[in-house]
């Protein structure tokens, strides 16, 4: 049997590389232990059958018979190649623990020096080739391919830069020169970012290298939001700041650490551009989120007494009946008739306008600031539902149904409520019977609202939920 197998070796090996190759295609590609433990278990076995059978890899073939020496030429460069894979195998292990997914473009560049060593040294001693006449003819090539491939080498080149200083990770939140957008992969030549609209952007690496970027998921899995609003000139902008500030204080969505901030961030003789900036957590919708921020700043502005442009001036308490949507069936007429019966009523932050269990003779709609709702819990304790803004309506059990309040209303900053007696409220409900329906469809969604809030854990409050029937007023 012995004697059978030396008088075979060159075939034994060529029959190993066969099954190597078949090997390494069958195993499946998330059993890497046992890839890299049969890579390494082929190549030292290949390596002790080539030197059994007379053949050194550091030498040409030694025997005259043509066909033997084509074979043992073969066979060695086969040898040069098996250690360039087995080489970049193992490198794979022991560096993609270390550095994740953006390692993969460094291995891939590692691995094509690697084999390109291979070559050259399978050149130089199994073919005995010039090495120095090639490495100089290939250096000419180099430099033409360089010249034709410049742009992509560029990419390549920033690729390793950006994976080695990790501006951006792997489904982190990004904004290259204002394209904003989730990393789903990054590849030898680009970074690809999936935006908010489900599409796709494809960033060259070079491009991002040089690019401004803005991590908005570096801080602690938090993302940040922002909306920008241009307002005329000539209104101050102690106003306008103090309104931006309390929009967002009043999103639920915006986390309060860290703090959201306002700034100016540029004029000219006509308008003032202004931002607002916040955080929400890692997964919640930022397109949302926006909405809201736009929605909330558009009320406290106009609150502010800030006009809208080409809107024909008014008075502080129709423009907030005109935003309440319970009102929305009433006549002009009868519209300016309620307004005559609404008294301001002024809260500093902190102070309770509508107590837990109050039943209140009056509806009230907020004229400014921020209030919040919280609705007792199970154990005993509030939890903050929801917050509400201008435009808004408490206590409507009250005159829908004549119940206690379901939650008590505090103010978070200053506002100012305005209070309608019930008889006026009555005297509408008389006039339309879609204000009484719109009221009774009111108070019946807040508190399956509510009931929905209750049903989760007191202390992991689900923002956004409760502040969706808030604004249904």
């Amino acid at each position: 049997m012995l004697e059978l197998i030396n008088s075979h070796l060159l075939l034994i090996a060529t029959v190993l590389l066969l099954v190597d190759i078949a090997a390494w295609r069958l195993l499946p590609a998330d059993a890497k232990v046992w890839r890299v433990v049969l890579r390494v278990g082929f190549f030292l076995t290949y390596s002790l059958v080539i030197v059994e059978a007379g053949l050194s890899p550091l030498l040409p073939a030694p025997w005259p018979s043509p066909a033997l020496n084509m074979l043992g030429s073969v066979l060695g460069i086969a040898w040069w190649l098996l250690l360039a894979r087995t080489a970049t195998v193992v490198m794979g292990v022991v560096l993609m623990p270390r550095s994740g997914h953006t390692g993969r473009l460094l291995q891939d560049v590692l691995g094509a020096l690697i084999f390109l060593l291979a070559a050259v040294a399978a050149a130089a001693y199994v073919m005995q080739l010039p090495v120095k006449g090639l490495l100089a003819t290939s250096g000419v090539v180099a430099i033409v391919v360089g010249l034709a491939l410049q742009s992509t080498l560029s990419d390549v080149f920033s690729g390793i830069v950006l994976n080695t200083t990790k501006p951006y990770r792997l489904d982190d939140w990004i904004s290259i020169d204002g394209v904003e957008g989730q990393v789903t992969e990054i590849d030898w030549r680009a970074t690809y970012l999936r935006t908010a609209q489900g599409s796709t952007v494809v960033i060259p690496n070079s491009v991002a290298a040089k690019a401004k970027v803005i991590n908005l998921n570096r801080a602690a899995n938090v993302q940040g939001v922002s909306i920008s609003i241009s307002v005329p000139a000539a209104v101050r902008p102690r106003v306008v700041i103090e309104a931006l500030e309390k929009t967002l204080q009043g999103v639920t969505a915006l986390l309060a650490k860290p703090p959201g901030r306002v700034s100016v961030k540029g004029s000219d003789l006509e308008a003032v551009e202004y931002e607002a900036s916040g955080f929400i957590a890692t997964g919640q919708n930022s397109a949302e989120a926006r909405n809201l921020m736009f929605d909330l700043a558009h009320r406290n502005l106009e609150a502010a007494g800030v006009q809208r442009g080409g809107d024909a001036p008014k008075s502080r308490l129709r423009a907030v009946l005109d935003d309440v949507k319970v009102f929305r069936s009433l006549t002009s007429e009868q519209k300016d008739e309620l307004t005559q019966h609404m008294t301001a009523q002024r809260y500093v932050a902190g102070q309770v306008v509508l107590e837990l269990e109050e039943v209140t003779d009056h509806l009230m709609v907020i004229g400014t600031g921020v209030i919040s709702a919280a609705v007792p819990t199970s154990d005993g304790s509030l939890a903050e539902a929801g917050r509400m803004g201008p435009g808004e309506l408490l206590g409507e059990e009250g005159m829908a149904n004549a119940v206690a309040s379901h939650a008590r209303f505090t103010a978070l900053s200053s506002a100012i409520v305005y209070r309608i007696d019930k008889e006026h409220i009555q005297q509408c409900l008389e006039q339309s019977a879609e204000v009484s329906t719109a009221l009774n469809k009111l108070h019946a969604f807040r508190l399956q609202g509510t009931e929905a809030l209750l049903m989760q854990k007191p202390a992991e409050v689900k923002k956004g939920k409760f502040l969706s029937w808030l604004q249904r007023t």
